[in-house]
């Protein structure tokens, strides 16, 4: 049986980063994924980062995770293209109070954000229609990075330091005797570690199951579209949210790429072309999609068990896992380590959805 300090399950951006924060802190551990490296929901992802969101928690992690990425080429030796072009969020009548709710929240954590009138929303994004819209919001720190660079970068880091990582090696069973994790069984034999880390996206309920945990996670598909050009957008437009449809877009290359809960590009059709009428003269071409992890308050479930001692698990991210994975690797580092986190994430942790003081904290603004 091969031994480890910790076994990280999931080789995306989050278990990446628990890799790279559990090395740091002087525990070389290894991280095993049964595909390749940033090859499930972090390939898909938009690599977004923003302050605009409705929990106070949910900010102090972005403000702090912002700061992060901002950093990460110089601290990890690893270009990411971190660009901060802005998020814009369409609003219709009805969504302003709580926007506005939302952003005096967000001023007061130290996030820019503004509530701004619908001319100059379309100066930031001239060519959609401003058809059923009254307002937008804005934050001009908000941005994206390369995802697929982010795991590279935390990844080498963490092999400086010690750690390991395993791919095309799937996870089948945590193994538990008298009350706390003893390993992993896997199908290429079983790995023996006092501690394991589940961060395996959607596939996070099945495994944590088998330690007798249950995980109030579920899958949810999104898909993304690629265009070719970007009609009257300027050459940077920012990722921008029509709240009540679910439909947003972005700059790509040359192109956009939008996206939603659209399976096909007949049903995307009608919703992008009465928000974005110049698609008409560009069309809609090829395109892929990932897997949501959704929780029942479109909330994080992060934490530690308490039976078996020893697992750790970071799941349920609706949609913003990967702009919080350098705080949560670094808060599940500590907490399994006995060290004092820079932010409490306690407040995520599964134990909210349980017993008869059950307390959700539901996020609203999920893109």
């Amino acid at each position: 049986m091969e031994l480890a300090e910790a076994v990280v399950v999931g080789g995306g951006v989050v278990g990446a980063s628990i890799l790279y924060h559990l090395a740091a802190a002087g525990c070389p551990g290894v991280l095993i994924e049964r595909g390749s490296l940033a090859g499930g929901s972090t390939s898909a992802s938009a690599g977004g980062f923003r302050g605009q969101f409705s929990d106070e928690l949910n900010i102090r992690i972005a403000v702090e995770s912002i700061g992060r990425f901002a950093r990460f080429a110089a601290e990890f030796d690893t270009e990411i293209d971190f660009r901060q072009n802005g998020y814009l969020f369409l609003l219709r009548e009805a969504e302003v109070p709580a926007f506005r709710a939302e952003v005096a929240l967000q001023n007061s954590l130290g996030v820019p954000s503004r509530l701004i009138d619908l001319d100059e929303a379309l100066r930031i994004v001239p060519g959609v229609s401003p058809a059923g819209l009254a307002a937008a919001t804005w934050c001009p720190i908000d941005g994206q990075v390369t995802p697929e660079a982010v795991v590279q970068g935390y990844v080498k880091a963490a092999r400086r330091l010690g750690a390991r990582t395993v791919t095309g090696k799937a996870a089948h069973e945590i193994l538990v005797q008298h009350g706390r994790v003893t390993g992993v069984r896997t199908d290429r034999g079983t790995i023996g570690a006092s501690l394991v880390f589940c961060a395996a996206g959607v596939w996070s309920p099945e495994l944590l199951a088998t330690a007798g945990v249950a995980m109030p996670v579920t899958p949810q598909r999104r898909y993304v579209y690629q265009v070719a050009g970007r009609g009257p957008l300027p050459p940077r437009p920012p990722l921008t949210a029509d709240f009540a449809t679910g439909l947003y877009f972005h700059g790509e290359g040359t192109g956009l790429l939008i996206g939603g809960a659209w399976p096909s590009v007949e049903e995307i059709a009608p919703v992008a072309l009465a928000r974005l009428p110049f698609l008409a003269d560009l069309g809609i071409s090829g395109g892929w999609s990932g897997l949501y992890e959704m929780s029942p308050d479109h909330n994080a479930v992060v934490g530690g068990c308490a039976q078996p001692a020893g697992l750790f698990y970071a799941t349920g991210f609706s949609g913003h896992g990967f702009q919080q994975a350098p705080v949560v690797g670094e808060y599940l580092a500590d907490l399994a380590l006995g060290r004092t986190p820079p932010l409490d994430l306690s407040a995520f942790s599964v134990d909210r959805f349980t017993g008869a003081e059950a307390t959700p904290r539901p996020e609203a603004n999920v893109v």
